[in-house]
C-alpha cells in the first residue's frame, strides 16, 4: 500500500498530518521522494495554496504515479473556505476532466477540510473553556459556542474577510487559554495523540466535523486493507 498526498496547507498540514498518520496508519511510513516508495509508504508535499495546487502540481504529480507505477491511492487535502464540500469536490474533478487528467492503476480521494484543518481543532471539547479569561475568546464564545455547535457550521466573526480565517484565530485564541502557543508554522498541541482522539471522540458522539469524520474512516479503511494483506 502506497499513498502519493497533496496538501493544500503552506505550513500546518504538512506538519499536522504526518504525526496523525504515526498514530492512525501506523504501518505506513514516510519517503522523501516519491520514486522512494516501495511498500507501505507515504510521499507528502504541500501544494501551496487553491487553486495554483491544481494548475501547477496536480498534472505532474498524475504523470510522476503513472510513471512509477507504485502508488495506490492520490490523496488531496484542501480546505473548502468560502464554498461547500461539494463545490470544492466538483471543482477539482471538473478540472480533471477539462484536463484529461487519468490516472493508471490508482484511486484519487479527495478530502475537503471544511472549513479548514483549524475549523477540525476546534472540535475538542477537552480543551474548550466555557469562560475564559481572554477578551478576544470571550467574544467568539458569546457568539458561536464550539463545544455545543458544529465548528464547520461557525459563520463568520465581524472583522475578518473569510471563515477559515476567522476559525484559524478562534482556533489559535481557544488553545492559547490552555497555555498551548498554536501557529501555523508551529502547530502545537493538535498534533498530540489524546488531541485527535477527543476529536475522533467527537465524531462519536454528535455528527458534528463531518468531513475530520470522512478523513478518519478514510484512514480506517487503508489499515484495514494493509492489515488483511
Amino acid at each position: 500500500m502506497n499513498l502519493y498526498i497533496i496538501v493544500e496547507g503552506r505550513r500546518t498540514e504538512k506538519k499536522v498530518y504526518p504525526e496523525w498518520f504515526n498514530f492512525l496508519i501506523p504501518e505506513l511510513n514516510r519517503v522523501n521522494w516519491a520514486f522512494e516508495a516501495t511498500h507501505n509508504n507515504y510521499f507528502l508535499f504541500n501544494g501551496n495554496g487553491f487553486p495554483s495546487l491544481l494548475h501547477n502540481h496536480l498534472s505532474n504529480s498524475i504523470k510522476e504515479i503513472n510513471d512509477l507505477k507504485i502508488f495506490n491511492y492520490l490523496v488531496l487535502f484542501l480546505d473548502v473556505d468560502e464554498t461547500s464540500v461539494e463545490f470544492r469536490i466538483n471543482e477539482v474533478n471538473n478540472f480533471v476532466k477539462e484536463n484529461n487528467l487519468q490516472l493508471i492503476d490508482c484511486e484519487f480521494i479527495i478530502i475537503p477540510q471544511d472549513k479548514c484543518i483549524e475549523t477540525w481543532f476546534l472540535g475538542n471539547k477537552t480543551i474548550f473553556k466555557l469562560n475564559p479569561q481572554n477578551i478576544a475568546l470571550m467574544d467568539y464564545v458569546k457568539f458561536y459556542n464550539v463545544k455545543d455547535n458544529d465548528p464547520e457550521l461557525m459563520p463568520i466573526f465581524d472583522g475578518f474577510n473569510t471563515h477559515s480565517q476567522f476559525h484559524a484565530d478562534y482556533c489559535t485564541e481557544f488553545l492559547r487559554e490552555r497555555n498551548i502557543r498554536y501557529s501555523k508554522n508551529k502547530p502545537n498541541g493538535v498534533v498530540e495523540e489524546i488531541y485527535l482522539n477527543k476529536l475522533i471522540e467527537r465524531t462519536k458522539e454528535t455528527n458534528h466535523i463531518k468531513s475530520f469524520k470522512n478523513f478518519i474512516d478514510f484512514c480506517y479503511e487503508l489499515r484495514g486493507e494493509i492489515q488483511s494483506t
